[in-house]
């Protein structure tokens, strides 16, 4: 068996809404500077996407964007990943994230899915087995990172699958 990785990146902090549709919400200046972060934590654990499903929103692609720069400077000539900026990750529920990564090729190894809460925090307490859930904090605040391990493909993503070894909340 193979061992696939999933990555689960909250968007980092964002403005608030105001007269802004909720969509088209920027990253604030302290949001800049955690997904920043939360790049640098990624190449420094060397997690390294192959794939990335990220949420259309605003505030999602500049997290992404914001961690892939500092991810490529972690690791210069580098591969980049193949992004995907899916409308259905934008207020989505658990359901559809599972449904997108049932979608994913069995040649990649790891995943990274940038979304938004409660979705990423109920996706991740979902992935847990059972006898993980004692003393583990499930909701993930912004710059959250939680990283998920297993063996089935893709296809088979399911509730309980997908041990979760590592969680960083990144601060810039």
């Amino acid at each position: 068996m193979i061992s696939r990785t999933l990555i689960l990146l909250r968007h980092a902090k964002a403005e608030t809404p105001g007269t802004l549709d909720d969509y088209d919400r920027s990253l604030t200046e302290r949001g800049e500077s955690d997904a920043d972060a939360a790049g640098a934590w990624l190449a420094n654990e060397r997690l390294r996407p192959d794939l990335v499903l990220c949420s259309s929103a605003r505030r999602t692609r500049q997290t992404w964007q914001a961690a892939a720069i500092a991810l490529s400077q972690g690791a210069p000539g580098g591969v980049a990943p193949e992004v995907r900026y899916l409308d259905e990750l934008y207020l989505c529920g658990r359901t559809e994230v599972l449904d997108a990564l049932r979608t994913v090729s069995d040649e990649v190894r790891t995943v990274l899915v940038v979304a938004h809460n409660p979705t990423v925090s109920e996706v991740s307490a979902l992935l847990m087995p059972d006898d993980q859930f004692t003393g583990v904090v499930t909701e993930m605040k912004t710059s959250g990172i939680a990283v998920h391990t297993g063996e089935n493909p893709w296809s088979e993503t399911q509730p309980g699958a997908m041990r979760l070894t590592r969680q960083h909340t990144a601060r810039g």
